[in-house]
């Protein structure tokens, strides 16, 4: 019989604050942009769109999306060997939750599930997860250093990308100086350990550490970081690959390497913080990049409207079925924990 979850939430204030930040990113984003445009015109070429090129764009998303599954399911590999079957709904509820709360709280939600689904200890699967996400954030950069050369359009995006891809790098190094020499960390938290954190919480953060690293053993072999980015690149093509279906919709054209820089310089402006579903910091790259290559602004802007749709839509549906099969109260996961490894789990 199903479970229901039961989960910490954050405090109401907490929530409020990070609502009403993303909400001014969001409107600082869009704001410019709209005040640009004709609303008649995009709504005219909104109308003459071919919504039928959305379909194989949706399936070749989601050949992605198993993509995905298939990469988790190999950087859990060192921790415990976790089906495909059952990991490609985890990882839908973690697209739902990104989708719909702040802050990528998707990816505590799915660390969540994982541990009741497969008993996956939270701080190990929060490891890969971050690894995960280092990764992506390689491969859009990638596809950025690729494309940027040919748009001097876009030159004030290179500052940005300079400072993300030297973040992206800092975590990364971290990250595999940890895996490389784990007994120096454990050496390094000790000292710190033994000074800051109260008797009480000492052994359940020791716990927490001790996990997290085994989620970050895999990056010590050369052969499984090769075989995450190669599947990361797949990944983020295939998502590309939706780009140019959709492009095929609105009756324009531009050179694949063009949707590879939109989507790059889209996901890199996306882990700022927004309004839920990355309102803004999604749309407004995306219609710049556009621009730049000298699509119609309101073109660009119905564009990119339908795209982001096309890519919220079927996911975020598919994670909240999956969610509610799940039998999480809605209540208790408005918000994801706080302290996931304290959560109950209560016979449903």
């Amino acid at each position: 019989m199903a479970q229901d979850i039961t989960v910490e939430t954050k405090t109401p204030s907490l929530r409020r604050w990070q609502f009403w930040l993303g909400l001014a990113i969001s409107v600082a984003f869009l704001y410019p942009v709209l005040r640009g445009l004709h609303l008649d015109q995009v709504w005219a070429y909104l109308q003459r769109a071919t919504y039928v090129w959305i379909v194989p764009g949706v399936l070749v998303y989601f050949v992605g999306v198993w993509l995905r599954t298939w990469r988790w399911h190999y950087m859990l590999r060192p921790i415990k060997h976790v089906s495909l079957r059952v990991l490609f709904p985890v990882v839908c509820i973690g697209y739902f939750g990104n989708n719909v709360y702040p802050a990528r709280a998707g990816e505590v939600l799915r660390a969540y599930v994982l541990k009741r689904r497969a008993d996956v200890p939270m701080s190990a699967s929060l490891a890969t997860v971050l690894v995960e996400r280092i990764f992506d954030g390689l491969v859009m950069l990638l596809f950025v250093f690729l494309a940027l050369p040919f748009a001097p359009a876009l030159a004030g995006y290179r500052q940005f990308v300079t400072l993300i891809s030297l973040a992206f790098f800092a975590v990364l190094g971290l990250f595999f100086w940890a895996a490389f020499q784990p007994d120096r960390v454990r050496q390094l938290y000790a000292f710190g350990a033994q000074r800051l954190l109260p008797a009480k919480i000492r052994p359940r953060v020791d716990d927490m550490v001790e996990r997290f690293l085994d989620g970050l053993r895999f990056l010590a072999r050369p052969q499984d970081v090769l075989m995450t980015f190669l599947t990361s690149v797949l990944i983020w093509l295939a998502e590309t690959v939706k780009y140019w279906f959709v492009m095929y919709a609105f009756h324009f054209w531009v050179p694949f390497i063009v949707l590879m820089l939109m989507n790059g310089i889209v996901n890199l402006a996306t882990t700022l913080p927004a309004a839920p579903g990355y309102v803004g910091t999604f749309d407004t790259p995306g219609i710049a990049v556009l621009v730049a290559f000298g699509v119609d602004p309101n073109l660009a802007a119905g564009y990119t409207l339908v795209l982001h749709a096309a890519l919220w839509l079927p996911i975020t549906l598919l994670g909240a079925f999956y969610l509610w099969r799940e039998h999480a109260r809605w209540s208790e996961t408005s918000t994801p924990p706080a302290q996931p490894e304290a959560s109950a789990v209560e016979g449903g």
